[in-house]
């Protein structure tokens, strides 16, 4: 439980800040939490009798809770923690589906035809969905608030960078690092977490280390913030 809760809560999952490991402990030890379900039913009150939790971390990680509602498809596949699925396989399943519904009743069959899915995960997809008690965690996490935007089809100019790879690297300032990835990868980039000769160009935040190195003597094309920004706005 403790364990399904902190990759619900995760940075790539459902990015719940302030919600820690001790936390989660010390909820699901005094079963207060179960589910991530019961995340959404704590107070003030509840947190702010926890160790090492003040009253106003406590609404700190209430306005947390609140703010993590607004997610998307995509995220919200992801936290479920269904085996064998990771963000790039959430995220083909979102823009493949469209609709959460749409992807709970799907059949292996219709799973084995999307491209990168398989046999495995395809039927650790049907095992999750058939299951009652996983039914009841997606209905309460739905009831309790947690919704996002309609996921549009794509044609094929909403992908302009697709066959590209990037690298990000360093730290950027109008964006966190996974941001910057989501939004590449969401006009059809592949975004790799190391440099090759297979590398189209490496985006250099600040302190960016040693990628940058790597990518000149590789010949690979460096970008700055701006150049990323001009990137996700035209392709």
């Amino acid at each position: 439980i403790k364990e399904s809760i902190k990759h619900f809560a995760s940075r790539k999952a459902m990015d719940i800040r302030g919600l820690g490991d001790k936390i989660i402990d010390q909820l699901v030890d005094r079963e207060l939490v179960k589910s991530p379900v019961d995340l959404y039913k704590v107070n003030v009150k509840t947190l702010s009798d926890l160790e090492r939790l003040a009253d106003k971390s406590a609404q700190n990680l209430i306005d947390s809770l609140a703010l993590s509602k607004n997610t998307t498809l995509a995220r919200f596949i992801y936290a479920l923690g269904i085996r064998e699925v990771g963000e790039v396989t959430a995220r083909l399943l979102a823009d493949t589906f469209k609709d959460l519904t749409a992807l709970m009743s799907a059949d292996e069959a219709n799973l084995n035809q999307i491209k990168d899915v398989g046999p495995v995960v395809a039927k650790h997809l049907v095992t999750f969905f058939t299951q009652a008690s996983n039914i009841a965690v997606v209905e309460g996490l739905i009831e309790s608030g947690i919704t996002w935007p309609k996921v549009e089809s794509k044609g094929r100019e909403a992908n302009p960078l697709k066959g590209k790879t990037y690298v990000l690297t360093g730290t950027l300032s109008s964006m966190s690092r996974q941001e910057a990835k989501e939004r590449l990868t969401s006009l059809g980039a592949k975004v790799a977490s190391s440099v090759s000769n297979k590398t189209d160009a490496v985006i250099a935040g600040d302190s960016p280390g040693s990628k940058v190195d790597k990518a000149k003597k590789l010949g690979v094309s460096c970008l700055n913030e701006a150049d990323l920004e001009k990137l996700l706005g035209s392709g």
